[in-house]
Order: C-alpha cells, then sequence, then structure tokens
C-alpha cells in the first residue's frame, strides 16, 4: 500500500486504500484506531468534526468507573471493569490528570436506603469488593456539606474523576504516532461497498477502506442504515450541568452519587480534576442531535436538586453552564458486533461508560475483527505513548515549574488568568501533533478561557496567539516564538 501514515489532512495523488477505518473520533474511536495501528495494518480514523473529541466526548461527568453499579453479566459490566485497569495504567503513562477520590452514594429517603444493600451485592457480583455500607452520622463525617435528611450511604471508594478532554486527545494522538491517517472534517454521507473495498463517500473526499469500524456515537444509527441494517435508534439525551468556581471546591472532596434508577445514575455532585464543582447532569430525551444548549428547564432542575443535595453550593458561583448529548439506544447493553460479508463492525449504543470502557472496547473489537478473519499481528516496535502536557489541579502545571520557566520564559508568561495559562502551553497546542486550530481547541488542551471569566479578559489575547501560531493555509501550527506576539 502506498500513502503516508499519520496524515491529519488528504494527500495528493490517488486516493490509498485503508485495511481499516473507523468512523467517529470520540473517545471509544480513537482507543480502536490506537489499539489497531499497534498492529501490521493501515488505519484511518474518520471524523465528521474539525478537531478531534469535539462531539459527546467532551461534555460528559468525566468519572473514571469502577463498574460496580452495571448490570452483571453483560458486555458493558465486563468491559467497564477491564477498562479501568487499561485507563488507570495509560493515565499514568501519558501523564492524563486523576484523581482518586472515591465516592459514595447517598440514600434520602427509605426507598433508596433499601436499595444500598442490592447495590453493595451488584457490586460484588461485578468483581468489586470494595463498598461498604454506612450510616448518615459517617456520610456527613465525610461530606459535612450534604443537606438534612441523609438516612444512609454505600462508599465506593475507587471510583475516580479524570479529564476527559486530555483522554481523548492521548489515544488520538498515540494512534496518529502509530501511523493512523486522522481524517477531519470528513463527515460521511454515503457508502458503496463493492467486493473488497468499501468506499466513504465524506464532504472531505472519499475514503477508501477493506473493513470499516461504525463507532460515530449520535450518528451510528444512521451509518449503520447505510449498511442495510435497522437495529436500533439512537435518542440524544441533553445532560446539562453547572460547574463551580474553585472557591467551592473545599465543600467536596469526592463524587457524591445518587441512588440510580433505571433512567440513569441522576443528579451528583463532584469534583472535577480543574479545581472546580460539577452539579448534574440533567437527563433529558430529544429529537434534535444537535441540540447542545442549555435550558431553563434544566437549570431550574439543577437548582431544586442542588438546594436539597447541598444548599450551601448554591452560594458559590458558578462559573460555567454547558450540555451534552449522550447517544442512549433502544437497548440495555452495549451493541457491538460484526458482519463479516460487508467487512463492517459496530460499535454502537456507549454510553457515558465509554470514557472508562473505551481501552476495552478497542480489545475486543480486536478480538472479534481476528474472529472474523482479519490477520492481526502486532508489531515488532512501537513509539512510546504521548507524553500529555498536565492540566489538572493536582499535579504542577508549567506556571509552577521555576526550571521550566528558566528553559524556556514562555511558560512563566501568563495569558489566562483565572486557569494560569501560559503562552507556551499555548503555542505547545497549536503545534502538537494534532495540533489546536479554533479556541474551543484550545479550551480543550490548556484550559485557557475556562475559568470565572469565561475568556472575558483573555480572550482576544488568547485569539491573537492562535492566530499566529497557526499557518491558516494549512490549519497546522507554526514555529513563530511567543516572544514575537504582542498583546
Amino acid at each position: 500500500m502506498s500513502h503516508t501514515p499519520g496524515s491529519t489532512t488528504p494527500g495528493r495523488g490517488p486516493a490509498p486504500v485503508h485495511d481499516i477505518i473507523v468512523i467517529g473520533g470520540g473517545i471509544v474511536g480513537s482507543a480502536i484506531a490506537r489499539e489497531l495501528a499497534g498492529h501490521a495494518v493501515s488505519v484511518a480514523l474518520v471524523e465528521a468534526r474539525s478537531d478531534i473529541g469535539d462531539g459527546t466526548s467532551k461534555a460528559n461527568t468525566a468519572i473514571l468507573h469502577t463498574g460496580f453499579d452495571a448490570t452483571p453479566g453483560t458486555l458493558e459490566s465486563r468491559l467497564v471493569a477491564r477498562g479501568y485497569d487499561l485507563l488507570s495504567d495509560y493515565a499514568r503513562e501519558t501523564g492524563i490528570p486523576v484523581e482518586h477520590t472515591g465516592a459514595i452514594l447517598v440514600a434520602w429517603n427509605e426507598e433508596e436506603l433499601a436499595a444500598l444493600p442490592a447495590l453493595r451485592d451488584k457490586a460484588e457480583a461485578n468483581g468489586y469488593h470494595h463498598s461498604r455500607l454506612i450510616g448518615p452520622d459517617e456520610v456527613y463525617a465525610e461530606v459535612p456539606a450534604l443537606g438534612e435528611g441523609v438516612l444512609g450511604g454505600l462508599t465506593v471508594p475507587d471510583e475516580s474523576i479524570i479529564c476527559t478532554w486530555t483522554t481523548n486527545l492521548a489515544l488520538a494522538t498515540d494512534a496518529h504516532r502509530r501511523g493512523t491517517d486522522i481524517l477531519l472534517d470528513h463527515a460521511v454521507t454515503a457508502i458503496t461497498v463493492a467486493d473488497d473495498i468499501t468506499t466513504l463517500h465524506t464532504r472531505g473526499g472519499d475514503v477508501h477502506g477493506r473493513w470499516i469500524i461504525n463507532a460515530a456515537g449520535l450518528g451510528a444509527d444512521r451509518l449503520d442504515a447505510l449498511f442495510g441494517y435497522d437495529r436500533f435508534t439512537v435518542t440524544p439525551r441533553r445532560g446539562e450541568l453547572f460547574v463551580f468556581d474553585k472557591l467551592a471546591r473545599p465543600l467536596v472532596d469526592r463524587i457524591v452519587l445518587p441512588v440510580p434508577t433505571k433512567r440513569g445514575k441522576g443528579v451528583l455532585v463532584s469534583p472535577t480534576v480543574y479545581g472546580n464543582v460539577m452539579l448534574g447532569p440533567t437527563s433529558e430525551d430529544l429529537t434534535d442531535r444537535t441540540a447542545t444548549g442549555t435550558s431553563e428547564d434544566g437549570f431550574a432542575f439543577l437548582l431544586g436538586k442542588g438546594e436539597r443535595l447541598m444548599p450551601r453550593l448554591l452560594e458559590e458561583e458558578v462559573t460555567a453552564t454547558y450540555a451534552g448529548l449522550r447517544a442512549a439506544i433502544d437497548r440495555s447493553d452495549y451493541l457491538i458486533e460484526a458482519d463479516a460479508d460487508q467487512r463492517y463492525l459496530l460499535v454502537g449504543g456507549i454510553r457515558s461508560t465509554g470514557l472508562t470502557a473505551g481501552m476495552a472496547i478497542a480489545e475486543y473489537v480486536g478480538e472479534m475483527l481476528t474472529a472474523s478473519g482479519v490477520v492481526l499481528k502486532e508489531r515488532d516496535a512501537l513509539p512510546p505513548p504521548p507524553a500529555m502536557p498536565y492540566i489538572g489541579e493536582a499535579g504542577v502545571r508549567p506556571y509552577e515549574d521555576a526550571a521550566r520557566i528558566a528553559e524556556d520564559p514562555a511558560y512563566g508568561e501568563i495569558v489566562c488568568f483565572c486557569e494560569r495559562v501560559s503562552a507556551g502551553e499555548i503555542r505547545d497546542a497549536c503545534n502538537a501533533p494534532l495540533p489546536a486550530r479554533t479556541l474551543d481547541g484550545l479550551r480543550r488542551r490548556t484550559r485557557a478561557m475556562n475559568g470565572r471569566c469565561q475568556g472575558f479578559f483573555c480572550g482576544s489575547a488568547v485569539q491573537q496567539l492562535l492566530n499566529d501560531h497557526t499557518d491558516h493555509d494549512t490549519g497546522r501550527g507554526c514555529a513563530r516564538p511567543c516572544h514575537e506576539v504582542t498583546s
């Protein structure tokens, strides 16, 4: 095969034929591309948007789940438990921000209290043996700021918080380093299946592959239909959240979970790896797959829940509100199936647990491809995992690293004062293997404009740095030094 691996824009000359094309640049698609690119096959990752991780994966509760409350015996249960171990190890290797805060499920009425022993038994059935039933006094000792009326709780000491943005970027960067062609702005509009090659007709041009993997999230059912299937329907489920200022963090040092219902895990209160506190999400089924705006009803709902859960939290400033769409389907488990005749594999129904399960899903996809006759021979040598820029709050950020600043003063030149983001970090994000091309892309890579002022004070300076570090003909970074940028 004649093509240059790792490109992020279509090349010239005859279109290459990839052995495997993965559709969807979220966490699951990026994890699959990374896993498969570790073998002697050529891989392309096709993404409809202009950046990796710009869909469902960017807006979730960012919890690294143990899988304690999954339905025992399901594929989801198995892959979440495996994914927890894989992603925990990978985070340590790459520098993805993680904090092992632990969690407490809190019962507020007799019905919820009565459900706690069954949840503990479910955790045991899932192989998680560290949960413990506790009384109200111990719940308040762990989280004193909770509102009145707690009847009891269940501890889950290994639940953690993670940076979903860095996770997605690390997996995609790793896939890129392993030779994956990452094709952005390639929304799939039609598919032609021939005897041995499938052509994806996209808004960025035709892409050819021997096997197609559908990890398209909210669009997975529509792509599935292009292969002749009618087996599931994606319902966009909007979840709205409040993000409170860092001054609220002393109130919440662990994840406070509700007792889950059939509709979902309910409204939680959780710290974030960026030093904030999050309240949410709501759960609202929609028909519009682009409806990521917040709503008056969502605000009212969260305020009501917050007043009950932690009234002191509502005295703190709300830094931001946002909404994300989850790809809910009319099935109770992950839907991962292969069609060897069409050389097509569906990865559907991956709910919010996909953040945790992504790397395990990728392993499972590899097993299914092998069972379908695809030869996956591990490559003899792979590049090391990428060292990701650290944007968490618990570790050392560049502006705190005197040795780093002495070597490169740009890391001491603060541009975003709310989040302490330096000019050096913005420069690096614009010149990374998968560079930031928009202000939102910079937010996810650096935290710039993500603080109290939401870019009111720093927005113009950040935009100027983005402009000066981007080659607008290619969308790639350029090497202009930070000290040449004027404010």
